[in-house]
């Protein structure tokens, strides 16, 4: 996988999260219904999103990009995909088959935002 810009890779995390954050907020009744997940459950992923999404732009718009920042932003990418996983291993949720479908891909696009600025991290002046 070629490694991209290190302010793409966090530009491309802030408006996916920002876009899944505000799905997750307006409509988290008939996703819930969708998905067969609690719609408080989706309500709140929505909510967490917001001050993530926002310290995502914050980090990606400074001249140079802060390493720590970007590295607080792969570690919650992780950690959030990690969740995902043990959410539909734990039991305590009960999706149906596009539910577990759905926490399954968005828990593999988070873990490849965290991978692809993990790469962009490692290139020659990542952060300039």
């Amino acid at each position: 996988m070629p490694a991209i810009p290190l302010r793409t890779a966090l530009v491309l995390d802030a408006v996916a999260s920002g876009a899944t954050g505000l799905l997750a907020i307006v409509a988290s009744g008939l996703l819930g219904w969708l998905l067969d997940l609690p719609p408080g459950l989706l309500l709140g992923a929505g909510l967490v999103l917001v001050p993530y999404v926002l310290f995502v732009i914050y980090t990606a718009t400074r001249h140079p990009i802060p390493s720590g920042a970007v590295r607080t932003i792969v570690a919650a990418n992780f950690l959030w995909a990690a969740a995902s996983v043990l959410l539909l291993l734990s039991g305590w949720v009960a999706p149906n088959a596009l539910g577990v479908a759905f926490v399954l891909a968005q828990a593999a696009v988070v873990a490849l935002f965290g991978q692809l600025q993990v790469m962009a991290l490692r290139q020659p002046l990542a952060t300039a």
